[in-house]
């Protein structure tokens, strides 16, 4: 469902999304609309992606634990 918002925006950056948005062919919303998608939720950790939160847990089922990837940066960093 759509839904107005509105923001006051410094003129010289509105400007600028403006001219973007210009460029590309992807409206002023669709951009901002972008980014708010790409905000962590509330119940991630702070910095954490939509991307990264995605990925938590794939690797639970094999066998490797927290050690073994410890030695493996050991290793790869030396």
């Amino acid at each position: 469902m759509l839904a107005d918002l509105t923001l006051k925006i410094d003129r010289e950056l509105i400007e600028r999304a403006e001219a973007f948005s210009r460029k590309t062919g992807r409206s002023v919303s669709d951009l901002i609309a972008e980014y708010l998608q790409r905000l962590p939720e509330p119940s991630r950790e702070p910095g954490t992606t939509p991307i990264v939160s995605s990925l938590r847990g794939v690797l639970r089922e094999s066998g490797l634990t927290e050690e073994d990837y410890r030695r493996h940066l050991e290793e790869r960093h030396r």
